[in-house]
């Protein structure tokens, strides 16, 4: 299991109307005390690892908070309705999602930390179509071993994840793209605002945005986290021991998508362009 806080973040009022994301004042908590996994030796690694620990393993489906089924999202273009993407269309430009997530209206009831003992400062924002937040990226090296997550290369490897690809394995950190969204709580619970395991997301670094699925559960009172594929992905150092992004990294997870199987990489680029246009559009 992740490493979590003892206590929650409170509520604040401030965050009931809308804002632009905001620096939160609140003293940061000490570290939690390292743990580490059997035969992996002790090493100075950076702060941003003691976010996560041994994990559990698959987590069962949580039917969301609101009525109603959640769509698949299959990966046709679509005929350019709506925002979609015709032929000769130009992909998705990052200062485009950037524009739609400039402000925020707080749908968490908290803020979360970046880090283990880190202020507390990170609203998950949400419109009608999708949640976001602006974090850092942390290194989640978790599921199917391979040559670069491993026992070896990461000091808090688990080979679980909390969703499995369609066979029933562990996703594999090093070939899927994916994010970690942060476990149910008083803060903010995901699967009510429709976001589950293979929703899509969308990820923007500096002028690049790349698609990923949900794919791992992290800490209750963490947020800023992706698998070594999606780091790579977006040009972001992605060594699990120290690799990573200290900041600017905006995640946008789209409400009611779902990439069925979700290891299909090609589905979720298609569906995720789609969605983004037309989420960029403000349709």
């Amino acid at each position: 299991m992740r490493v979590q806080s003892l206590t929650l973040v409170a509520a604040s009022a401030a965050l009931l109307a809308p804002t632009t994301f905001p620096a939160a004042p609140p003293a940061p908590l000490p570290d939690p005390a390292r743990i580490l996994l059997p035969g992996v030796p002790d090493r100075d690694v950076p702060r941003h690892a003691d976010r996560s620990g041994v994990r559990a393993g698959p987590l069962p489906r949580v039917p969301a908070g609101r009525p109603g089924p959640a769509p698949r999202v299959r990966p046709d273009s679509g005929s350019g309705a709506g925002g979609e993407r015709t032929e000769g269309d130009a992909p998705v430009r990052a200062a485009d999602l950037l524009a739609r997530v400039r402000h925020c209206d707080p749908v968490s009831r908290g803020r979360y930390r970046s880090d283990a003992g880190a202020p507390a400062d990170i609203p998950v924002c949400g419109t009608r179509e999708a949640v976001y937040w602006k974090a850092d990226l942390d290194i989640d090296c978790d599921g199917r071993p391979g040559d670069r997550c491993n026992g070896r290369t990461d000091p808090e490897f688990s080979p679980a994840t909390a969703y499995t690809e369609s066979d029933g394995r562990p996703l594999d950190a090093e070939r899927l793209p994916y994010v970690v969204v942060p476990g149910p709580s008083d803060t903010w619970d995901p699967g009510e605002d429709h976001v589950r395991g293979g929703s899509l997301a969308a990820l923007v670094h500096g002028d690049r945005v790349r698609y990923a699925v949900v794919g791992d559960v992290g800490p209750t009172d963490l947020i800023g986290e992706a698998s070594y594929a999606a780091a790579r992905s977006l040009g972001i150092p992605a060594d699990p021991a120290g690799g990573g992004a200290a900041s600017d990294v905006t995640y946008i997870v789209f409400k009611d998508s779902e990439v069925t199987p979700v290891e299909d990489t090609a589905a979720a680029e298609k569906a995720g362009e789609r969605l983004a246009r037309r989420f960029a559009s403000g349709g």
